[in-house]
């Protein structure tokens, strides 16, 4: 078997990681710089790069879980970056501080004045106050960071076991963490995006989040599969019908994104409630109008279309740009979601909101490829390289 850490790899990690880290630290002095000047703005841009940068590790735990309960090779293949990114869960964690510190800049209902004045917000500060958002945070980095790393060295524990009733149990623990795991980013995303707008609501909110965080993930993953192509043992690994693979759940999460976005539209715009339409009229009748044609047409149109093709799915040169593409709408999509709670007579933009989420970028991909560069050379690798290659019989796992 190819040594999974060759020097080629190690220098190609630590110079991916070397330039990320430089983009982060001058992104951070950047926003440093828009917090002296713009204490607002500068908290609505971390927002945003928090929420996008989250579905990276947040993705990849979901995946992992999937995986872990279905299994399939498309995972296999991918189970190391997978690993390393949810493995990255405690920097989002820290990053999620900042979040927590600026609570004021952001959520009306944190100021107990508003709320006092405010029937609706009265009727719901028994869930939206700052305890409780403080403890449900706390709680929901607790279980994202324990099952990461629980996952993590199970997966490693029964390399070493080859053990099949080990293997058993890890699914058992992956169907239970499936169902805390949908629910807990639920709650995460009413907590920190939903309730931006404290009198809307929508059942189907988190639901958008979690195919957000999927597709993300996935794109993700063909990117970095696509680099690590280029180096032994995966030049051998990542065969087209690897690509093919995720490419199809890829596609399949395009059409998810679609589905989910279209069906909230729908159920608000036949209620017709007043409670509800006001966050579609100051998206969608404003000159953020056009950044949600952007999205229909880039963001699912553009990508429906290509990736409706088996060759652009089985070339990984042509697949990566795609993917790469739909990471960059994920990026619009988060500030369409979230940027109209601030501005809603229409479209704004102030440089913070490119510095911010580079900083964060930055140091989130310079950890994970430290992370990475750990699981290629600590974590053992025989029978998942073996099933990857198609060189040794399936285990089940």
């Amino acid at each position: 078997m190819s040594n999974l850490n060759s020097e080629a790899l190690r220098a190609r990690i630590d110079g991916v990681q070397k330039l990320a880290l430089g983009v982060g630290i001058v992104g951070a002095v950047g926003a440093g710089v828009g917090f002296s000047q713009d204490p607002e703005e500068f908290y609505r841009s971390y927002l945003v790069a928090f929420l996008f940068w989250m579905a990276f590790p947040l993705g990849c735990l979901g995946l992992t879980l999937v995986h872990t309960l279905t299994g399939g090779n498309w995972g296999i293949s991918a189970r190391r970056v997978l690993h390393a990114g949810m493995r990255t869960l405690p920097l989002t964690a820290l990053f999620f501080v900042v979040v927590a510190v600026g609570m004021h800049h952001l959520y009306e209902w944190s100021h107990a004045d508003v709320v006092a004045n405010d029937p609706i917000l009265t009727h719901k500060a028994k869930y939206l106050n700052p305890t409780g958002f403080y403890i449900r945070a706390a709680l929901y980095f607790a279980f994202w960071v324990g099952y990461a790393f629980m996952l993590s060295a199970r997966h490693d524990e029964y390399e070493r076991r080859r053990d099949e009733s080990y293997a058993r149990t890890t699914r058992n623990l992956a169907g239970i963490g499936t169902l805390l795991f949908v629910l807990s980013v639920t709650f995460a995303v009413t907590d920190w995006a939903m309730s931006l707008e404290p009198h809307w609501f929508s059942t189907i909110y988190g639901v958008m989040f979690i195919v957000g965080q999927g597709l993300t993930t996935l794109a993700f993953t063909i990117v970095m599969s696509a680099w690590l192509a280029k180096s032994d043992p995966y030049s051998a690994i990542m065969q087209p019908k690897r690509y093919h693979d995720l490419g199809k759940l890829m596609f399949a999460f395009t059409l998810l994104w679609g589905y989910v976005t279209l069906a909230q539209f729908l159920i608000i715009w036949s209620g017709n409630l007043p409670e509800e339409t006001p966050w579609y009229l100051s998206r969608g009748y404003t000159s953020w109008r056009g950044i949600l044609i952007f999205l229909l047409t880039c963001h699912f149109g553009l990508p429906f279309l290509i990736l409706l093709s088996k060759k652009v799915k089985r070339n990984p040169a042509l697949v990566s740009k795609v993917a790469l593409f739909i990471l960059l709408m994920r990026f619009v999509d988060i500030n369409w979601l979230i940027l109209p709670a601030f501005h809603k007579t229409g479209f704004h933009f102030h440089w913070l909101y490119v510095a911010t989420p580079a900083a964060m970028g930055g140091l989130w991909v310079a950890y994970f490829m430290r992370e990475l560069k750990g699981r290629l050379a600590g974590a053992p690798a025989d029978t998942y390289l073996e099933r990857a290659l198609e060189v040794a019989p399936s285990h089940g796992h």
